[in-house]
């Protein structure tokens, strides 16, 4: 948390309490930057799943976070939409992923991380998840990150690594608007998001499975 730190008043030593009268010069104090907040009606079609729902959403994009990023994040939320799963704070917290589901009794069913996550924290989430999805996105960036991480993540069987395409992702932070309404169609692979004037075709690339998962 950022506090004020008052510069000593000419004639006090350094830990002197302040005495009443006239005010300090203060030095400036920087002022912590806000999330956005984006308002976001999304109508689910996972043909596959059987799953048809439309869910509305508050999106919050953290300083740092680009609109591709954050876009992700709403595909990620397309794919395994679910009535308990939540938008964690992401960039926010160390120990939180960008999207998870939990049950009644607080244990992590499910642990959504977006990007080129670190592998160790990858691992971590193996221990405390049921089961673990990576979005990678990033063009060529996704190879070389695979290639570092693949050998020791391998035997995770809880996890599965998905890259989304870098035309795509592209596509998608064209999207952002502060209020969305957003219809997605999803058949295997295959994603199509619309907003009613255009639409991106996403083709999914799987990088890793779970196992027992086809």
């Amino acid at each position: 948390m950022l506090r004020e730190i008052g510069a000593v008043r000419h004639g006090q030593r350094e830990g002197q309490p302040h005495t009443r009268g006239r005010a300090s010069p203060r030095r400036p104090v920087p002022v912590a930057l806000k999330s956005t907040i984006f308002k976001l009606t999304l109508a689910v079609a996972d043909i596959g799943r059987g799953y048809y729902r439309g869910h509305e959403l508050t999106v919050a994009r953290h300083p740092s976070e680009t609109d591709e990023r954050m876009m992700v994040r709403v595909l990620a939320f397309a794919l395994f939409a679910d009535d308990a799963l939540a938008f964690g704070r992401g960039l926010s917290a160390e120990d939180e992923p960008d999207l998870w589901r939990c049950d009644l009794t607080g244990a992590i069913r499910h642990w959504i991380d977006v990007g080129l996550p670190d592998e160790r924290e990858i691992r971590k989430a193996c221990g405390r998840a049921d089961a673990i999805d990576v979005l990678a996105y990033g063009g060529r960036a996704v190879e070389l990150w695979w290639q570092d991480v693949h050998p020791r993540l391998a035997r995770q069987s809880r996890l599965a690594v998905t890259e989304v395409p870098p035309d795509a992702s592209r596509a998608l932070a064209g999207m952002v608007d502060r209020f969305m309404r957003l219809q997605v169609t999803i058949q295997d692979d295959h994603v199509l998001i619309a907003d009613g004037s255009t639409s991106v075709s996403v083709e999914l690339a799987r990088r890793q499975s779970r196992a027992g998962s086809a």
